[in-house]
């Protein structure tokens, strides 16, 4: 299982990120993707999930309305879609597969909101 996020960076609050994740090694298209962010000294704190199809997702409180998640099962990849990015949304962010009972996580991919 390979899980390769891409997209973080430096943003101003109010702004907007897109995350990536290319995803290997394991049938894609038969498993739920999330997505996850911590910060250091916090637990892992989970995003968003997307079904199988793309049909169905859940979102953390604090992101909803703003993140949305989306997946291309042609391409393995799954996407974080940020918007009105504020400074409380700085974390690392992974994406993440539950598997066989088991978490695989990237490597992930910083975003830090700041002025």
């Amino acid at each position: 299982v390979q899980l390769v996020e891409s997209g973080g960076g430096l943003v101003q609050p109010g702004g907007s990120l897109r995350l990536s994740c290319a995803a290997s090694g394991f049938s894609f298209i038969t498993n739920v993707m999330g997505w996850y962010r911590q910060v250091p000294g916090k637990e892992r704190e989970l995003v968003a999930t997307i079904s199988t199809t793309g049909e169905n997702t859940n979102y953390a409180d604090s992101v909803k309305g703003r993140f949305f998640i989306s997946r291309d099962n042609a391409k393995n990849m799954v996407y974080l879609e940020m918007n009105s990015l504020n400074p409380e949304d700085t974390a690392a962010y992974y994406c993440n597969l539950y598997m066989f009972g088991r978490d695989y996580w990237g490597q992930g991919t910083q975003v830090t909101v700041s002025s």
